[in-house]
């Protein structure tokens, strides 16, 4: 029947009605601007949707989304015309007060020293400590050297507890001491 869904099709559709809003939170600490985040997933899946009849191991697709994800995500940040454009409007006050406005302060604290970073130092944090993946898989992800993600995670780290000074303890993974 012409317009009918394949079996393979609604395979997809289920995988990214499951993993969309995963995938586009992700992109969103990459790069901090939603409307960036939704671009770098639209590429991650139409990526996905390309290659999705060669798929053999479906356990493997979170590895692939997040793979494009992120080459994406480095691709775009390489781009002159990324450097120019900037969301300039600041965050709103924080309603409330004791715990639930310090913590919310510490994070708008942490994504601001995490945007200062360079791409690839974020997108080693992002993977390291965000998607919780070993230095071999962030390695693989990244496609680059093992030396490479623990020279660029170590780098990361340092320069985002020089930037957060005497909150580093509390908010940078790893920051203890």
């Amino acid at each position: 029947m012409p317009g009918a869904e394949t079996d393979e099709q609604q395979q997809f559709r289920e995988y990214f009605t499951a993993r969309h809003d995963t995938v586009r939170r992700t992109a969103y600490v990459l790069c901090g601007d939603w409307h960036w985040a939704d671009d770098l997933t639209q590429t991650a899946f139409i990526r996905l949707a390309v290659g999705w009849r060669k798929v053999r191991d479906r356990e493997a697709l979170d590895a692939f989304v997040r793979t494009c994800l992120v080459r994406a995500y480095l691709s775009d940040a390489k781009r002159v015309w990324r450097h120019r454009e900037r969301t300039v409007a600041e965050p709103p006050d924080v309603a409330g007060h004791g715990n639930a406005a310090e913590r919310a302060d510490g994070r708008m604290a942490f994504e601001a020293a995490l945007r200062r970073l360079p791409p690839r130092q974020r997108a080693v944090l992002l993977c390291r400590y965000y998607q919780d993946l070993d230095v071999a898989e962030t390695a693989a992800t990244l496609g680059c050297s093992q030396g490479t993600v623990k020279s660029q995670a170590a780098r990361g780290l340092a320069k985002l507890r020089e930037l957060l000074g005497d909150n580093a303890t509390t908010t940078v993974p790893g920051g203890r001491s």
